[in-house]
Parts: C-alpha cells; sequence; structure tokens
C-alpha cells in the first residue's frame, strides 16, 4: 500500500442503503456488536481495574474505542484480525468495564494506562488501532512511548482541539450516539449511577485536550494511517488531511459514503483497509 496516499473515495461509489427510508449509510447508527469473545480479565493500573479482552494469536494488537463508548464497537473487526494477530481490546479507564477514581482525565494518563497494561501482559510492543479518543491515545503512545508502538491506525483523531467541528452533539447520528452511550454506561460500568460525574471528567479534558504542536507530531516514527470517514460528523476534514501531511510518512484514508461510525457503517471496507494496513 502507499503509504503516503489511499483515497477510497476515488474507488467506491455512494449507493444508498436498500430499505432505509433515503438515509444514506453515514447517516445511519448500526446496533452495537456483541461482546467479544475471549479471555477477559481486569488489571490493576495506575489506580483502577482496567477491563481487556484477548483472543488470537500472533503480532500483538491493541484495539482502542471512543470516547463514552466500549470495546463491544470493535466486534466486527477483531474476529477478522484476530485470524492472524494476538488482539487485546480494552475498556478505557471510566469506559466499560472500567473502573474510574477522582484523577483528572487526560491522554497522557489513558495512554500510560495502556503501557502499564502491555507490561502487566509482558508485550514489549504492539501495534495500536484506535477510533476517536482510542486514536488520540495511540498517536500519544506513538510520541512519548515509541519503542512500545509497531504502527497506528488512527480513525476518526484530532490532535488539535480546534480540529473538531462545532456543536456536534447537535448532529443526529451523534445525538443518537450519546443517548447510547449512557445506556450502554448504566448497564456495564462498576459506578451505573455515576454517568453525569463520569461525562463532567471527561468533558473537562475534551475542553482543552490534545493540543499538540507541528514539532511534537514530526517525531513520531512509527507507520501511521490518518483515516476518517468522509462524512465525520465531528472532525474537520482539513484537519484530517493536515495530520496525515504532518506526521512524517504518515498515509491518508478516506472512507466513502461513511462517518465517524464507519466500522459499524461499512466493516467490509473498513476491515479490508485496516488488514491491508497491519500486514504491510
Amino acid at each position: 500500500m502507499d503509504r503516503r496516499l489511499f483515497l477510497a473515495t476515488a474507488l467506491f461509489g455512494l449507493a444508498r442503503i436498500p430499505g432505509a427510508d433515503a438515509l444514506e449509510r453515514w447517516q445511519t447508527l448500526p446496533a452495537t456488536p456483541a461482546p467479544i469473545a475471549g479471555r477477559s480479565a481486569h488489571a490493576e493500573v495506575n489506580g483502577i481495574s482496567l477491563f481487556h479482552v484477548e483472543t488470537g494469536d500472533g503480532s500483538p494488537v491493541v484495539f482502542l474505542h471512543g470516547g463514552l463508548s466500549n470495546s463491544d464497537y470493535f466486534g466486527l473487526q477483531v474476529p477478522e484480525v484476530a485470524r492472524n494477530h494476538r488482539v487485546i481490546c480494552v475498556d478505557s479507564r471510566g469506559h466499560g468495564r472500567s473502573s474510574r477514581n477522582a484523577q483528572p482525565f487526560g491522554y497522557d494518563l489513558m495512554t500510560d494506562d495502556v503501557v502499564a497494561l502491555l507490561d502487566l501482559l509482558k508485550i514489549p510492543r504492539a501495534a495500536i488501532v484506535g477510533w476517536s479518543d482510542g486514536a488520540i491515545i495511540g498517536l500519544d503512545m506513538a510520541m512519548r512511548h515509541p519503542d512500545r508502538v509497531s504502527r497506528v491506525f488512527a480513525f476518526g483523531a484530532n490532535t488539535q482541539t480546534s480540529g473538531l467541528k462545532p456543536d456536534i452533539d447537535k448532529n443526529p447520528t451523534f445525538a443518537q450516539f450519546i443517548a447510547r452511550a449512557k445506556t450502554e454506561y448504566e448497564r456495564l460500568s462498576p459506578t451505573p449511577g455515576e454517568y453525569d460525574q463520569f461525562l463532567q471528567q471527561i468533558e473537562k479534558m475534551w475542553d482543552s485536550q490534545p493540543n499538540w504542536t507541528d514539532d511534537q507530531l514530526r517525531t513520531i516514527r512509527a507507520p501511521v494511517l490518518i483515516a476518517d470517514g468522509q462524512y465525520d460528523e465531528g472532525i474537520r476534514r482539513e484537519h484530517t488531511e493536515y495530520m496525515a501531511a504532518t506526521i512524517p510518512g504518515a498515509g491518508l484514508l478516506i472512507l466513502p459514503n461513511a462517518s465517524h461510525f464507519a466500522f459499524l457503517q461499512d466493516p467490509a471496507l473498513f476491515n479490508a483497509a485496516l488488514l491491508d494496513f497491519l500486514d504491510a
């Protein structure tokens, strides 16, 4: 694959989904997949209990989900990747089945949680597959812990708060996701009655992070693919292109007729691109 540019928009049409009442695929939010089957456990790291599930054998790949969600969202990707890789799928601190404490949320802290988990699992180096906040964590890890990262598939990331579109929560698809996230939190979390407190903690992080400089991004040496959906509800396209142009040797992937939730909307295309990158 040409790491400088893999623009899927040029290769695929924008077909509607049959029976979707004129909604384009990128305007839909398919159901959250079932929990990932595998060896699940909690790791005690940095004052919290971090849930993770493992499956497959081979070179390690860590999946990191987006903010407010949980590892179940990668249920359509993990079985495919696990055919040839050891997959570790993590619920980030405070998300899904993982606990949180009073420590302020920060991408550096969440990255350190992942590194601590790798230490416990005796994994010296892994590929990172991240979506949204998970992709930001992957890039942070590539900058601050470069010896622990073999490559980063960063989908729907931003490296500056200015890369976000305003009023994301007013987008119908994103509003549906936010409502779903609350229900899932209440079902999965060890503190099911504390969603509002959890949301306040993570919103404080989003208000000011990340804000990395060009010089910081240029320190990344691992292979990186910056990816997004053609109609991402929250990330500015010019920001996605900026990240790919600034990170040394990074590739750019834009998935057509898909949004911030492309891995649910078009898993076949998403998985093909992901596997191509991981096995390059």
